[in-house]
């Protein structure tokens, strides 16, 4: 499978010429059609096993007291997980684009996450500037992009316990024909080694992680035209910022 950086190096060598942009952009549907025709493959019996599993533990209940089970059934919802993001990834450059108000895009998306974290004790802000203009994207791949990155967020000061109280805050503005979107946190922050490769493929330094979230968030940003820029520090904190071109017209 390509990396992050090999798509960006073929997306450069796609600008030199229209006969090389044709030629590339045969060879790349081509490899995504083949990773989406393995991913299907492995998918269709993983499922089954699945299903039986819980059919077992339905019909059985003791089953579930058997040494290694739940690792195995763990084990399995791991690879669904990973298969289905491999999807994400793969499709991440379809795009389906919407005239969108942003600003009520970006209020519907923070009370929808809001509400997910009123049985914890995490301080969720946002400050959204008023009237933010109208844009043409994806809303349903950009929704999956901040909602990861907000999960990420959430995932990094859950562990803070008694050290300081959990914040998450959400900012978007309109500068320069660009909509720029932060999300900050008050976690663990990540180291600059990790950080510089936190945007590439199967690269996670969180447990149970797949290595597939920030790939394919970068993904659907480049697809937008747009840039998504991380800055951590270990112990402080961190933030990930989203730029989305505007167009003068819209």
């Amino acid at each position: 499978m390509f990396s992050m950086t090999d798509y960006d190096k073929l997306q450069l060598i796609m600008e030199e010429s229209p006969e090389k942009k044709e030629l590339l952009t045969r060879l790349l549907e081509s490899h995504r059609m083949e990773v989406s025709a393995i991913s299907h493959e492995i998918r269709n019996p993983l499922t089954l096993v699945y299903s039986t599993l819980q059919l077992i533990e339905a019909q059985h209940p003791q089953v579930q007291s058997i040494r290694h089970w739940n690792s195995m059934r763990q084990d399995i919802e791991y690879m669904n997980q990973l298969l289905a993001e491999l999807s994400d990834y793969n499709n991440g450059e379809k795009l389906t684009l919407t005239r969108t108000d942003s600003s009520a895009f970006l209020k519907t998306l923070v009370l929808s996450f809001a509400s997910s974290l009123l049985d914890s004790d995490i301080e969720f802000t946002s400050r959204i500037a008023p009237k933010l203009p109208i844009i043409l994207m994806d809303p349903v791949k950009i929704k999956q992009t901040l909602l990861n990155l907000l999960r990420n967020a959430q995932d990094a000061v859950s562990s803070l316990q008694e050290l300081r109280r959990p914040s998450i805050r959400l900012d978007a503005e309109y500068t320069d024909c660009k909509l720029l979107i932060s999300i900050t946190d008050n976690g663990i922050g990540i180291d600059a080694a990790d950080l510089a490769s936190a945007f590439d493929l199967f690269v996670t330094h969180k447990p149970g992680g797949t290595g597939l979230g920030l790939a394919i968030a970068k993904r659907i940003i480049t697809a937008h035209k747009g840039t998504i820029h991380a800055e951590s520090t270990p112990g402080i904190g961190s933030s990930f910022t989203i730029s989305l071109p505007v167009q003068q017209d819209a």
